[in-house]
């Protein structure tokens, strides 16, 4: 467990030193802010070090793990509705629970000054999520071409861009940028390669791979739609 945690200090160190320096130059040089301000960031960055250590020490050590575990379990049922349920409602729990969406919705809250609430943000793109995992696992058992999956996800996104609201277009495209985040990664990584390793003939790489960018698609259409009915 130590050399775990030094080895993921080692990574968030590396990972956020640059922002520290350059904060710290920018403070020096041009800022000036007051030393109370500078201090709560310092705290801040320190904290944040801590916190996502220990985040990516729990990934590493239980979702990764019990992704790949539920992934390779469920082919053995012989149940195409379990695979893809559990893959969906996989995908909506932990787009619910991921940082960045939750943050996005807020702020999509405040902006649209409560016209759009957070737990309506929150679901649709949970839906949206949902529905394009559950097509990726499709993808994983039948070995579709994930080229085809992605030029018709995209085409029917740009289509929808043409005629959603201006004003909803960029909360759209922002709510796909978010969804694949530090929680949504390795859940949905994790159980493609669990289900890929037990069928015959798939190829982890090949089919767990490219499901995040496919996911993505899924919040953007599920937005856009929310503003045609609106």
């Amino acid at each position: 467990m130590l050399t775990l945690l030094r080895s993921k200090l080692d990574e968030v160190l590396r990972a956020v030193a640059p922002l520290v320096l350059l904060s710290i130059v920018l403070q020096i040089a041009f800022v000036d802010a007051p030393l109370g301000d500078f201090l709560i960031f310092a705290s801040g960055a320190a904290l944040a070090v801590v916190g996502m250590v220990l985040l990516f020490a729990g990934v590493d050590i239980g979702i990764l793990p019990m992704g790949r575990f539920i992934g390779a379990e469920l082919p053995k049922k012989n149940s195409l509705t379990l695979i893809v349920g559990t893959a969906a409602a996989l995908g909506f729990a932990v787009t619910l629970a991921e940082p960045d969406v939750l943050v996005l919705a807020e702020q999509a809250e405040s902006a649209s000054t409560g016209r759009l609430s957070r737990e309506l943000i929150l679901y649709v793109t949970g839906l949206g999520v949902a529905i394009f995992i559950g097509l990726a696992m499709l993808r994983v058992v039948f070995g579709w071409s994930i080229k085809y999956l992605l030029a018709g996800s995209y085409g029917a996104m740009l289509i929808l861009t043409l005629f959603a609201s201006p004003g909803f277009i960029p909360l759209a495209y922002d709510a796909g940028s978010v969804t694949t985040g530090v929680l949504t990664a390795p859940v949905v990584i994790s159980m493609a390669f669990g289900v890929s390793s037990v069928l015959a003939g798939r190829s982890p790489v090949a089919d767990g791979l490219g499901l995040l960018g496919f996911a993505s698609i899924g919040p953007i259409i599920a937005i856009m739609l929310l503003a045609l009915v609106l």
